[in-house]
């Protein structure tokens, strides 16, 4: 039977786990047998999940999508092996010893920055419907994780000075030592209230009138393209673009269908 197993080392809150659990469900739902295995427990509820101790490579029909993970050599046994790569700088392709048949990116301008050649498949986004009363609200506020990289405190200053009230930080601290020098300020002066990271991201999108980000680089926008699906107002700057397309779940399924070879 065909087994498609995304293995991941990174399975904490953040988009590429999103974008996972959103592929796994798609996949899923085609009536493919897959499994989402990752080193953290917070994807295990949210679709088809194992850790990856529980992840057995030995299996001529399976088909390994990988991501974030360095395998010493290329599973024997698997039918297709596919490095998913939604990073640049934490994870450079080109220093890394190839172990698979081919490399799927989230944009062009990310497999352009990678320099190594391979397919564009965009991610899958999350369900969301525009938001009741958008217009009668007036909440701002930064989603993605808090660190240098999302420049969380540009977003704040520029909510700030557009004459926002209190900003609402969704996100989760990854990067402690910014969030103490860069952003505990707002917060303890009550200018930003942190809610951490919210899964659900309809209810989220539905307390905010606008959102910004102030990112220095994206593979894929998610945060832009749930906004125009909420009709939340969308305040980022140019180095936040990636130039990524958006595809239906139709076209992702039959790249990833093809990508695999399962038909």
């Amino acid at each position: 039977m065909k087994k498609i197993k995304i293995m991941s080392g990174w399975s904490n809150p953040g988009g590429s786990t999103v974008a996972f659990i959103n592929l796994c469900t798609l996949l899923g739902r085609k009536g493919y047998d897959c499994t989402f295995y990752g080193p953290h427990e917070w994807h295990l509820d949210k679709c088809r999940g194992g850790t990856l101790e529980e992840c057995s490579l030995n299996d001529p029909e399976e088909r390994l999508i990988v991501h974030f993970l360095k395998l010493p050599r290329r599973p024997e046994v698997s039918k297709r092996v596919v490095l998913a790569c939604h990073e640049k700088e934490v994870y450079t392709v080109k220093d890394v010893q190839p172990f698979w048949d081919n490399i799927v990116y989230v944009s062009n301008s990310q497999m352009f920055w990678q320099g190594v050649h391979g397919r564009v498949i965009p991610n899958v986004i999350s369900k969301l419907i525009p938001s009741k009363d958008c217009g009668a609200r007036v909440s701002a506020g930064v989603v993605g994780s808090i660190d240098r990289n999302k420049n969380t405190r540009e977003s704040i200053i520029r909510a700030l000075r557009d004459g926002c009230g209190t900003v609402k930080l969704y996100g989760a601290v990854t990067d402690e030592e910014y969030f103490e020098e860069e952003i505990k300020e707002f917060v303890d002066c009550g200018d930003a209230v942190l809610y951490g990271y919210v899964d659900n991201k309809q209810a989220m999108y539905d307390s905010l009138s606008k959102v910004y980000h102030s990112s220095l680089s994206e593979t894929f926008n998610f945060i832009k393209v749930e906004c125009q699906k909420t009709g939340t107002e969308y305040h980022g700057l140019d180095s936040s673009e990636s130039g990524a397309e958006v595809w239906d779940d139709d076209q992702i399924l039959e790249a990833w269908e093809e990508e695999l070879e399962l038909k």
